[in-house]
């Protein structure tokens, strides 16, 4: 079990995961500009324990994939891809006991040329 938390601590989350299966960032538009370093579970790991009210959403292009993000630091916590939407992405510099620097075999997402983007 793993704790989630913004900059500053408005919202929390639990998430169900003792080891972290992947590690990923994505090359997509709004992922290079957050730069956040990620990890995925399914949407029954992933519950908001604090603040769910101070969570506001973004969505763009196809208004699909939901990201979320404080609206009291601007931090994004998580986000449900549009590629799998029965999965939570989250933001693993909000977990304080993992070190983000420390991480080794990122992958990289190419959400840049999503399959979706060539119907």
């Amino acid at each position: 079990m793993k704790k989630l938390k913004c900059h500053c601590g408005s919202v929390e989350a639990q998430i169900n995961v003792e080891k972290l299966v992947k590690t990923l960032k994505c090359n997509c538009s709004i992922c290079k500009r957050k730069s956040a370093i990620m990890s995925m579970v399914k949407n029954e790991d992933f519950k908001i324990t604090k603040g769910e009210e101070k969570l506001t959403l973004y969505q763009f292009h196809s208004k699909v994939a939901k990201h979320y993000f404080c609206s009291q630091c601007g931090i994004y916590t998580h986000h449900n891809p549009r590629s799998n939407p029965a999965m939570t992405g989250f933001n693993l510099g909000c977990v304080d006991e993992i070190d983000t620097f420390q991480l080794d075999d990122i992958l990289i997402n190419d959400g840049k040329n999503h399959p979706l983007d060539k119907k």
